[in-house]
C-alpha cells in the first residue's frame, strides 16, 4: 500500500513527462477500455488525491489509476529500455516524442469524464499533501468512532487521505499509543499533535529517495520492519502482527513497543521478522 508521499511523487514525475505533451500512443490493457484511443489529445495535468492519480486529458477525460499494494508508474525516455516487469503486468502505456509512463500491475484503471472524478475520489478525507488540507477535518474525522482501534482509523481513507502501513506504524509510536487502542482513549490533545505529525512527515519526506521518520540515516524508522530488533527509545525487542487494512482485511503487517506504547494487543504477536507490507 504505497504511502501518500510516494504516490505525490509518482504524480510529479508523470506531469513533468506527460503533462502539455500530445499523446503519441495510448494503450490501456484492460478489457473495459482495450479499444480507447487517446492518441492526439494533449495532457492537461496528473493530479494526486490522496493515494490516487488523476491524469487528466484534453476532451474532459480523466484516466484514474490507484496503485494499492504492487502497482507502479514508471517513466522512461524515448528510446530507453523498459524496466519495471514483464509485458504481461502492464496495463497502460501513454508516450508522446520525449516520454513513455507505463503503468505496472495496476489494480484499478479506469477512463472517467473529468467531470465525474468524484465517482472516484469524492469519499476522501482531507489529502495530507493536497489543496484541500483541512486538519481540523481531519481530527474530527478521526474521532467519529471513538471505539475503533487507531490503526485502522489512521489507515481509514475516508477520515484523512495518505496514510499507509508505514505511516500508521510510525505515527501510533509517536502517539505512544498500540495501533488497537480505540481513538476515544486518547488523550485529548493526542488527536491534533497526531495529525500534525502527519502532515510533517508527509511533507518532510517529499523530497527525500529513502523515507524517514526519526531524522536518522542509521535507523529511518522507529518501529516499522524491526521485528525483532530492539526500539530507539527503550530497547524492548519491536513486536508486529496483522491489522486491518483499507477495507478491513487482515493483511497488513503493523509494528509497535510494548513499553513505549500503551493500550490493547492482540492474542497473538510476533518478534520474528515478517514480510511487511506497505
Amino acid at each position: 500500500m504505497p504511502e501518500g508521499d510516494t504516490v505525490h511523487q509518482a504524480a510529479r514525475r508523470l506531469h513533468s513527462a506527460l503533462a502539455g505533451e500530445v499523446l503519441t500512443r495510448s494503450d490501456l490493457r484492460v478489457p473495459q477500455y482495450a479499444t480507447a484511443d487517446l492518441t492526439g489529445r494533449t495532457v492537461l495535468d496528473v493530479t494526486p488525491r490522496g493515494k490516487h492519480l488523476l491524469t487528466r486529458i484534453e476532451g474532459g477525460l480523466t484516466l484514474h489509476s490507484h496503485l494499492r499494494m504492487d502497482g507502479s508508474w514508471k517513466v522512461y525516455a524515448a528510446g530507453e529500455r523498459w524496466r519495471g516487469g514483464p509485458a504481461h503486468q502492464i496495463r497502460a502505456i501513454l508516450g508522446n516524442d520525449h516520454h513513455t509512463a507505463v503503468g505496472y500491475r495496476l489494480p484499478v484503471l479506469e477512463l472517467l469524464r473529468t467531470t465525474d472524478e468524484s465517482r472516484a475520489v469524492g469519499h476522501l478525507g482531507p489529502d495530507l499533501l493536497g489543496p484541500d488540507w483541512d486538519p481540523d477535518q481531519a481530527v474530527r474525522n478521526l474521532l467519529a468512532d471513538p471505539a475503533r482501534p487507531l490503526g485502522d482509523a489512521l489507515l481509514d481513507q475516508r477520515n484523512l487521505a495518505g496514510i499507509g502501513n508505514v505511516y500508521k506504524s510510525e505515527l501510533c509510536f509517536l502517539a505512544r499509543a498500540t495501533p488497537w487502542l480505540p481513538v476515544g482513549e486518547l488523550p485529548e490533545d493526542v488527536p491534533v499533535r497526531l495529525v500534525a505529525a502527519a502532515k510533517r512527515l508527509l511533507e518532510a519526506n517529499l523530497d527525500r529517495p529513502d523515507r524517514s521518520t526519526t531524522g536518522r540515516r542509521d535507523q529511518r524508522l522507529y518501529v516499522y520492519g524491526r521485528a525483532p530488533r530492539p526500539c530507539l527509545r527503550c530497547g524492548t525487542p519491536v513486536r508486529s502482527a496483522e491489522q486491518g487494512g483499507e477495507n478491513n482485511n487482515r493483511d497488513r503487517v503493523t509494528y509497535w513497543c510494548a513499553t513505549c506504547q500503551q493500550g490493547p494487543t492482540p492474542a497473538h504477536t510476533s518478534t520474528t521478522q515478517p514480510h511487511p507490507t506497505n
